[in-house]
This record gives structure tokens, sequence and C-alpha cells, in this order.
């Protein structure tokens, strides 16, 4: 039957060249902007997974930022504390010069004090973006790492950088290592000697002067060991013998200890050795030791002040303390450039993991232009063949005329 009013194959025409239309006017907005979802309307779940991996992207922007100025900021420091072992090395050769006898003292002591005003200017000097991690200044700062996500919730995470303080003033000799131990004059808080395997080595502590917060550092072989005196121990009955005890628990909480390889006695059963320990070296080689008294609130390198060779035994001591410090700046080169390694590998492991997340976002909405382009051409296609469809339907009605001529 045909209907003047109702055109069935008209109708069925226009719904699909709807259709086409619609479907040709999404593949031509995928082709201009290039995504195959562009707003949640598309495809609500893909777009809210893409909307924040883009947000994580961006933060991970910072994070980069935040990378590459915390890495220039540590190499300064590194290379200031590499400058300074190397001026300290200086210093020892002159000291070493000095032990010796017919030799210009006062040479000497211009060029050790010349060599001293340029650590503290490298000190001084040794700042990136107005932070010095090597002036005491700054305990320690932390570096934005890494964005970390998790069920939901997002967490930033921070590299610690620890500073140091290679301040060259502030200091004042308490002469706290007493006479039993090698290498201690009235002029030096520090020592340095070599036990050989089964050796032994006193170190006597005079804690009558020192205060709250004083620390002292040993060196056995490889390993550090640092010690704060305590208000406790400076009020006790025996300071000395409170330092002693402290110093010997610290050397066996901090280190390696081995009683086959190191052995650290006390005793306090007799006056002689109630203010010393006894380092026994089991190891089956030498072991070099030294020690460092710094007073509470001077430099790590402020003993540098007490530098004294104006005689030849005075020389000699004052190797012990030059040997410490380059040990103190050497540990803090280590530092440093351990941390500034850890930067750099994470800044490349968040430049790769942003280029990942920018890979999988594009993955679920960017529109693949190959199979778009296609689409592109059959829908015009069909579009044709629609409209001339829709123009066959509506002549239809025409041939009703012919009935009535």
């Amino acid at each position: 039957m045909t209907s003047l009013l109702t055109n069935n194959g008209a109708m069925v025409a226009l719904q699909t060249l709807k259709s086409v239309n619609a479907s040709l006017s999404e593949t031509q907005g995928q082709i201009s902007t290039g995504k195959k979802v562009d707003n949640a309307k598309q495809n609500a779940a893909v777009w809210a997974i893409s909307k924040t991996m883009e947000s994580d992207v961006n933060g991970f922007k910072s994070v980069q930022e935040s990378l590459a100025l915390g890495e220039s900021t540590v190499a300064v420091a590194r290379q200031a504390t590499e400058t300074v072992t190397d001026l300290l090395g200086e210093i020892k050769t002159r000291i070493a010069s000095a032990t010796g006898d017919n030799v210009d003292r006062t040479k000497l002591t211009n060029e050790i004090t010349s060599l001293r005003e340029q650590i503290a200017s490298v000190v001084g000097a040794a700042q990136f973006n107005g932070l010095n991690l090597v002036d005491g200044s700054t305990t320690s700062t932390d570096v934005l790492s890494s964005l970390d996500r998790a069920n939901g919730d997002v967490s930033a995470s921070a590299i610690t950088v620890n500073g140091v303080d290679l301040d060259t003033g502030g200091y004042t000799a308490q002469n706290v290592f007493g006479t039993n131990t090698d290498g201690i004059t009235a002029a030096n808080d520090g020592f340095a000697t070599n036990i050989a395997d089964a050796g032994t080595a006193d170190i006597e502590i005079d804690a009558s002067s020192v205060a709250a917060g004083d620390t002292i550092t040993l060196n056995l072989g490889d390993q550090k060991v640092t010690y704060q005196v305590t208000a406790e121990d400076v009020a006790a009955t025996s300071s000395n013998e409170a330092v002693v005890i402290g110093l010997k628990n610290a050397i066996e909480s901090q280190t390696d200890y081995d009683t086959s390889e190191l052995s650290v006695e006390y005793d306090a059963s007799t006056a002689a050795n109630s203010d010393q320990i006894t380092i026994t070296n089991n190891t089956g080689e030498s072991m070099n030791i030294s020690g460092q008294y710094q007073n509470a609130g001077a430099g790590d390198l402020a003993a540098l002040s007490t530098i004294d060779i104006s005689s030849s035994s005075a020389a000699q001591a004052s190797l012990a303390s030059i040997e410490n410090l380059i040990n103190t700046t050497i540990d803090a080169s280590a530092a440093f450039g351990t941390v500034e390694s850890r930067i750099s590998i994470q800044k490349d492991f968040v430049s790769n993991l942003s280029d990942s997340v920018k890979s999988g976002i594009g993955s679920l909405v960017d529109a693949d232009m190959e199979e778009t382009s296609a689409r592109l051409q059959a829908l015009q296609v069909q579009q044709q063949l629609a409209t001339q469809s829709l123009s066959i339907a509506n002549q239809g009605p025409q041939q009703l005329l012919s009935l009535f001529r």
C-alpha cells in the first residue's frame, strides 16, 4: 500500500542518513582533535582515568624540576667538599714539611693561614639558590622525588639531604684526650696512631672541662663512631668515667662490632684505668685509628685553628688533627656523592615514568588515524548513498499523480 501521509521508505532513509551524519561528525571530530575520547560524554570511565593520569603527569613535571634543583644544589656541595679536601691535603704537606729541622716555619705558617682562609671562602660561597649545605646553616633539606598514588590517595616522597658544618671558627681546645693516647699535645684535641695485629691502644679521656653537646669522634679503620657528651655525663660524679662508658657503648652499637676482630675493654676497678678504654686489634692486619674532639657549636673544621708547627713535635701532633679533618671532608664528599647519584637516578626514572604514563594515556584516548581515515571515506560514501536513497524515497508519492490523470 502506498500512503500519501506516511512514507515509510523516506523515514528509514532519513534515520539512516541521520545515523551516518552522526558517525561522520564523530569521525571528523576525532580527526580534528586527534582523540577518540575527548569528553566524558563519549566514554566517562576512560575519560576519568585519562584526566587522573594527566594530572599525575603534570605533577611529574614539578618533581623533575625539584630533582634538577636538588641535584644542582648537592653538586655544588660535593664540589665544595672535594675542593676543601684538596686544600686540607695542601695543609698536610706543609705540616709534614714542618716535622723536619732547618725549615722556615714562618713561611709555612703563613701558607697554612692562607689555605685556611681559602677553605673558609670556599665554604661560604658553596650555595645554590641561597641554600648552603656545607656551612652549618642547613641541618637537612628534602628534595621532592616522587608522587605516589595508592588506593586513590596521593602522597609525596622526598630524598633527604643532610648538611654538614665545615665552618673553620668557634673552636675551644679542651685537651680531652689524655697522655696515654698517642699523638696528643696541649695544643691539639686530635690523635692518630696505628695498632698492629693483636696490638692494643689506650684512649684516655679527660672530661673535666667538656660541656653537654660536645662530640668525640673516633675513626677505627674504615668505621666512624661519634659520641655526643650528655648533660648527665657532665653532672656525673666522675665525668671522665661517664664519657668513657658512653664512648665504649657507642663503639659497640655504631660499628660492626665483632669481639673476634675488635675488642673494647673498660676496667673501673683501678684508678689508673677508670678514665680510659683499651682497644685491641684482632683483624689480622694493622689498623689505623684516630680521634677528634669538637666543642658544641664549633664547625667540623674548627680544629684548623689548633694547627701548630712551631716545633717538630708540635707539627707531628698536628698531623693527627689534619688527618681527622681530611677524613671528615672525605666522608662529607662521599655522602654528597651518594645522594647526588641517587637524585640523578630518580630524575631519569621520573622522566621515563612520565613518558610511559603519557603513552598509556595515548593508548586510552588517542584516535587511530589510519582507521579513522578509512572510516571517514566509508562514511562519506554512506552519506552520499543515504542522501540518494532519501531522494528516491521522497519521489515515491509523486507516482500517485499518475492515478489521477
